[in-house]
């Protein structure tokens, strides 16, 4: 049985983990704090999830998930995620973490920073456009559940939804193709890394990410992003006031 390391015990976390088990998968769920802190939530959970401390979780996993913001300064379990897939639900939201440099200036995609902070493992960029909360403005009832709930179809479905997935590593695509698959979702694969920003917030397909976009609507909103050019000589500071 496939075990997930969900590192983030939020929203997110707690929404993919509920999702991930009714999926058939087990998961080891981590936060910042004592595992004892999760008793709750695992209790909900049921028998395939059990909580853990970032390291102990990270050697259980056959792959890991990181459900929290990118930060410089970030302590990451390196040594037990080496070698592994590891995804990564970040976006880049300046608002919230403050800018950095590399970022703003377009020489590095915040993913591409934190496979820099995993340099053993196999990032990748998944579930960053899909809701773990529920519709912004309700209308009918199942409004009401996350969308990566409410979204998720069988396969074969004519209304199925699509993911993106970005990575410098195929075994990581084909990975998260699985996954995705396994919880009612098509990919599209947006890959290198370095093109992740046609999926950031802002562009074409995140705008019509709360209702979700078929694969071929994807692909095409995907294809008509524009990067932001950065204006001659900005050098943007870092600042997490």
């Amino acid at each position: 049985m496939t075990v997930i390391g969900i590192l983030g015990a939020g929203q997110a976390g707690s929404t993919l983990a509920r999702a991930a088990i009714a999926a058939g998968y087990d998961v080891v769920i981590a936060n910042s704090r004592p595992p004892k802190t999760l008793r709750r939530l695992v209790d909900e959970l049921g028998p395939r999830a059990r909580a853990a401390s970032a390291a102990e979780a990270a050697v259980a996993a056959d792959f890991a998930i990181l459900m929290f913001p990118y930060a410089p300064g970030d302590r990451l379990p390196v040594q037990e995620l080496a070698g592994k897939v590891v995804l990564d639900n970040n976006n880049y939201m300046p608002w919230r973490d403050g800018n950095y440099p590399e970022v703003d200036s377009g020489a590095k995609m915040v993913h591409e920073l934190r496979q820099q902070q995993l340099p053993t493992s196999k990032l990748a960029k998944a579930f960053s456009h899909i809701q773990f909360h529920e519709r912004f403005q309700i209308r009918v009832p199942s409004d009401a559940l996350p969308a990566l709930v409410r979204l998720a179809r069988p396969a074969g479905a004519p209304d199925r939804k699509a993911l993106v997935v970005s990575s410098d590593h195929p075994e990581a695509v084909a990975l998260v193709t699985r996954f995705y698959d396994d919880l009612g979702f098509d990919t599209v694969d947006n890959s290198p890394l370095s093109e992740s920003w046609r999926s950031a917030p802002g562009t074409p397909m995140w705008q019509r990410s709360a209702d979700g976009l078929s694969r071929e609507e994807l692909i095409e909103s995907l294809r008509r992003a524009q990067r932001a050019v950065p204006p001659p000589g900005a050098a943007p500071t870092h600042d997490r006031s």
